[in-house]
């Protein structure tokens, strides 16, 4: 492979980067009954409404503020995804972008807690803040009443991981020499479409991406790795 001078890490969140999904962790933790209720209506309800939903709920009975920042500080979270990506960014050569469907407090609030807040170039997420009242208040990055995106490949409503990743190449021009794309959902597919023969995936081997590779990775120009363990991921970076 050339010679990489300029390198470009996306990464997903929940599963890939924190080793749970955010959006069921806090109510697994804090209102079962609640987790109970989004799995009923998880084909039902779009899926940032249905979390935004289930916060209003939580919110209304009592779970404050900084019970649900606790919940999220102690969401699993390996040691060696830490130094992994710690090691590549003092490398200078590396930018990390996250691409996720989770919400920017929950990531923030996690990267924080492990002292990676300065890690990603820029978080592409749902967007939530916290109101006066202690409600958590998320919506959808493409909002319902507005333009929608044109995305054929099977992306949620609320974003297109593809154009979201086609937007910030352009953003952040000239094109990197090579882009690596850590992974482990359906929807991370639509981004690993547009990478090439020079970039790879880190296709994490349980959820929805090795799956979708499996029935369409004819489609893909990029090489594929997997991996189910931080400490995979720690060895590859360290090749890079």
């Amino acid at each position: 492979m050339a010679t990489v001078e300029r390198q470009l890490v996306v990464f997903d969140f929940d599963w890939s980067m924190a080793d749970q999904d955010t959006d069921r962790w806090i109510f697994e933790v804090l209102a079962p009954d609640i987790r109970r209720k989004m799995e009923d209506l998880d084909n039902k309800v779009q899926w940032t409404d249905l979390v935004a939903q289930s916060l209003r709920e939580a919110h209304t009975r009592g779970i404050k503020r900084e019970e649900i920042e606790h919940v999220l500080r102690s969401i699993p979270y390996h040691p060696a995804m830490g130094r992994a990506v710690t090691k590549l960014k003092a490398g200078g050569r590396t930018t990390f972008l996250c691409l996720s469907n989770a919400n920017s407090v929950f990531i923030n609030t996690i990267l924080e807690e492990k002292g990676l807040e300065t890690l990603f170039e820029e978080i592409i997420t749902n967007p939530a803040h916290f109101e006066e009242s202690g409600l958590l208040n998320l919506r959808r990055r493409i909002s319902a009443d507005g333009p929608q995106h044109q995305c054929k490949v099977g992306c949620s409503p609320n974003m297109c991981k593809g154009e979201e990743l086609d937007a910030f190449l352009a953003r952040h021009a000239p094109a990197y020499d090579r882009i690596v794309y850590v992974g482990d959902g359906s929807n991370d597919f639509c981004p690993v479409l547009r990478l090439r023969s020079q970039d790879i995936v880190l296709c994490r081997t349980f959820g929805g991406l090795p799956k979708r590779v499996a029935r369409d990775g004819d489609q893909l120009k990029c090489h594929i790795k997997y991996w189910t363990g931080a400490w995979e991921i720690e060895e590859v970076f360290t090749t890079f």
